[in-house]
């Protein structure tokens, strides 16, 4: 009796370890994502307002641009807390540049490597949970873009930049496209949970990290690939 009791439950403890897992990691992405709106504003010597708007804005834009085309309720309107969690990130690394410059964590790729963590978290989420709205697997996957790269081209519209997703040929929607689609795939191919959520964020980890690393990208228009912020950082040439 005890034996069918635990194969009954097993499953639903899977499904809540899960549900905490991707709420933990929405947490995160959400920090990882306002570090990087907080940086962008920093870059372009934003004051405390900008780097918390611009925070906020990255961690949440993909998220409400999803919703709203789902016709689901806006989730940081459900849930302000992201939107608090963001907007306290922007603050402390708005503080902290005073003393520690955005260069310095350019150099050592911090905000490319957690701009990286949260496109991955947050791609798989959108695409689980247009999935859970009910919306086709196709859609589901651009729906999952869209929470990835979203709130990145919003900021960097905002802050008179490219949208790094279109800038210089590196793999940022593709890795996105192949996290997504990845996912929705092995959902539809019913895959245990667990491993339909972690090979998608691996995926996209692999290939955007690999892109940073290596290089890898696609083929840019004009010829080879340049440095679209270098009058920024040589202001005097």
């Amino acid at each position: 009796m005890s034996g069918w009791v635990e194969a009954a439950t097993t499953p639903e403890i899977v499904e809540s370890a899960l549900g905490t897992l991707r709420t933990v990691l929405e947490y995160l992405g959400t920090v990882a994502f306002a570090v990087s709106g907080a940086v962008a504003a920093g870059r372009k010597r934003m004051d405390l307002v900008g780097a918390i708007v611009l925070a906020c804005i990255v961690a949440v834009g993909g998220g409400t641009l999803r919703d709203v085309m789902l016709d689901v309720p806006v989730f940081w309107m459900a849930s302000p807390s992201y939107l608090l969690v963001a907007a306290v990130t922007g603050l402390v690394v708005a503080l902290l540049a005073r003393w520690h410059p955005p260069d310095r964590l350019d150099r050592y790729r911090i905000v490319q490597i957690t701009d990286a963590a949260g496109l991955a978290v947050f791609v798989v989420v959108g695409t689980g949970i247009a999935l859970d709205a009910g919306a086709h697997p196709i859609v589901a996957a651009v729906m999952g873009i869209v929470t990835g790269v979203g709130g990145g081209i919003i900021r960097d519209m905002l802050a008179n930049d490219v949208p790094d997703v279109f800038r210089n040929g590196q793999f940022y929607a593709t890795a996105a496209l192949a996290g997504a689609a990845s996912y929705a795939l092995l959902l539809w191919l019913d895959v245990p949970r667990t491993v339909a959520f972690w090979v998608p964020i691996v995926v996209i980890l692999a290939v955007r990290l690999g892109s940073l690393k290596f290089g890898w990208g696609v083929p840019t228009i004009g010829g080879k690939r340049v440095d679209l912020d270098w009058h920024e950082k040589h202001p005097d040439r």
